[in-house]
């Protein structure tokens, strides 16, 4: 047993580093119209959580959402960045990605690509849901407004997560998708 707690360690460590890897190079922020970027920097959370389980997605969410923070106060992006030092905002909705990948994984799992596709939706929406819901419980804006970004940004982001979900731990377990498998991904 105490290698399974250094390898959900090492995990944990490894992807919460390429998370603060993502966000401070700013490749967790895929370009979009009209100066709006889709965020993959939940992908290590939901990546976590399927590999590892939901504590070591919680670790690498609380690792997300620190980083969130610390950026945010640090260095601000732009205005709405300052709504992310509060922890309501930036930490407690990326503590739930992983377990809610985790446990839509763990119902689908018999349909490995199903499953992987479906954690990847899932825990990507779970961020847009709450940080967005947050945004909108501390009237910062309009409901009207997320909605629009539920729509705009969310749907693509949950496309983009599940496809990045899907090849790399596809890839890492050695699952088929096709005629390809493991390393031919």
């Amino acid at each position: 047993m105490p290698q399974d707690r250094t390898r959900k360690l090492v995990v944990t460590g490894v992807l919460g580093a390429i998370a603060i890897l993502l966000g401070v190079t700013r490749w967790g922020f895929i370009p979009w119209f009209g100066g709006v970027s889709l965020t993959i920097m939940h992908v290590p959370v939901i990546i976590a959580a399927v590999l590892e389980g939901p504590i070591v997605g919680i670790g690498v969410g609380l690792i997300f959402g620190i980083f969130s923070m610390i950026q945010a106060a640090v260095a601000p992006n732009g205005p709405t960045d300052i709504w992310f030092t509060n922890p309501l905002l930036s930490i407690v909705p990326r503590l739930f990605i992983g377990p809610v990948a985790f446990l839509v994984w763990k119902s689908l799992q018999k349909v490995p690509v199903v499953g992987l596709i479906a954690a990847g939706i899932a825990g990507s929406l779970t961020n847009t849901i709450l940080v967005l819901g947050a945004i909108g419980i501390m009237g910062l804006l309009p409901w009207e407004v997320l909605g629009g970004i539920v729509v705009a940004n969310g749907l693509l982001e949950a496309g983009v997560s599940a496809v990045i979900t899907l090849v790399v731990v596809a890839a890492w377990r050695q699952i088929r998708i096709g005629k390809k498998k493991g390393s031919d991904l």
